[in-house]
């Protein structure tokens, strides 16, 4: 038996989305009741429209807006959503996400390159040190 965030990092699940909250960034048990426990923090898959309000009322930012600051600076965002490789970290400093919100677009060959190869996951983090910064793969690849 799969649950929503096996599919949805499976691609299989295209009108949701994936937010993770670090517990650092909030700290609220009753997120939990939403989503499924991981390593520092919850990850929580709903609906588009639903995800995109609990985003903003978690971040205090619009889920596409931020999205968009994101998507100019690439970064890795681990394909379990749950944590990532800040691209500002230098050596001996510590950084961490805060939280990463994520959505999954259908294959698609007219557009070409990993679009043809398979569903395609888009992820978008913000590290502790204030950097915002995107990473993207094929779903079936994860």
């Amino acid at each position: 038996m799969t649950n929503a965030r096996e599919e949805f990092l499976a691609g299989e699940r295209p009108d949701d989305v994936a937010l993770f909250l670090a517990d650092s960034y909030v700290s609220d048990d009753r997120l939990e009741q939403f989503g499924d426990r991981v390593e520092d923090g919850v990850l929580i898959v709903v609906d588009g429209e639903r995800g995109r309000s609990a985003f903003q009322a978690a971040t205090g930012t619009q889920a596409m807006e931020f999205a968009k600051s994101a998507m100019d600076l690439e970064g890795e965002i681990d394909d379990e959503l749950s944590s990532g490789d800040c691209p500002e970290a230098t050596d001996g400093e510590e950084h961490a996400v805060q939280f990463v919100f994520a959505f999954a677009e259908e294959q698609n060959e007219d557009v070409g390159g990993i679009y043809a190869e398979g569903d395609v996951v888009h992820a978008y983090a913000k590290c502790t040190c204030g950097t915002a910064y995107s990473d993207r793969w094929n779903a079936t690849n994860a």
